[in-house]
């Protein structure tokens, strides 16, 4: 039987029609011998709106459930991951050619690092991209260095949590995505990086789309009570982690 690579993808009806673009960085990702990818598409909600655009292909499962928000969505489609890796792909971006071999390369090699992220770039709404200053050098990601650059730039990581690809075991291990209204995938990167290591790619391995419907857009994604709120409980489960001394992988 192959290995496989589980791809969770959350969307909603207003995110559908991006499904076909990122179905085809999908498809132009290449696999060594041996491993295959099957994309979960979790719709977070029950409309009509979604199935319509989902590919017509074996190798993707489409599911509903009543909506939560994105990190929800991803939680419920791990129910159903029966791969040894999952990859985040949101329904608006794309990944670039050759980012899924990338990743497990990283993690196959070395069975220290227990998850890993690449270079993200904007894509704009009139095709051009652009980058983030900052990414760290390319390699390991020690224990605990995402919290402190966090918490030293206002609340954001060197690493984009889009870009995450992570043992299967450790994810479900820390709950999935944290119960958010937003930042539920900064929350588990900075689980992640309190529990294990991590691996930074410098290659380009996503196109973040920024488009006025999306999530981050909103005014309630900046609202700064609710913001405040968000950083404090993802900071204090990273540094309880990190008092409980819990590490993976698992010390003999």
């Amino acid at each position: 039987m192959p290995r496989r690579i589980i791809i969770v993808t959350a969307v909603h009806a207003p995110s559908a029609h991006f499904l076909t673009d990122a179905y085809t960085s999908l498809r132009r990702q290449q696999l060594p011998d041996g491993w295959e990818w099957h994309w979960l598409i979790q719709e977070d909600g029950t409309s009509d709106e979604v199935a319509p655009h989902v590919p017509d292909d074996p190798r993707v499962t489409f599911r509903q459930g009543r909506p939560g928000g994105p990190g929800v969505a991803r939680t419920l489609a791990l129910a159903h991951a029966d791969g040894e890796y999952v990859k985040v792909l949101d329904a608006d971006d794309q990944l670039t050619p050759g980012t899924l071999a990338r990743d497990l390369a990283a993690l196959e090699a070395d069975h220290t690092l227990a998850w890993a992220t690449s270079r993200a770039l904007d894509l704009l709404p009139d095709g051009t991209t652009t980058g983030f200053p900052g990414d760290p050098a390319p390699g390991p990601i020690e224990r605990g260095t995402v919290l402190d650059f966090w918490k030293a730039n206002d609340f954001r990581a060197q690493v984009h949590p889009a870009t995450l690809f992570v043992r299967r075991d450790l994810l479900l291990a820390l709950g999935g995505w944290m119960a958010l209204p937003a930042s539920e995938d900064t929350g588990l990167l900075l689980a992640l990086n309190a529990t294990s290591r991590g691996w930074f790619s410098a290659e380009t391995g996503l196109l973040y789309r920024k488009w006025p419907g999306q999530a981050t857009g909103h005014p309630s994604h900046t609202d700064t009570a609710e913001r405040t709120a968000r950083m404090a409980i993802a900071e204090a489960r990273a540094h309880h982690l990190t008092h409980l001394k819990w590490r993976y992988p698992p010390e003999a």
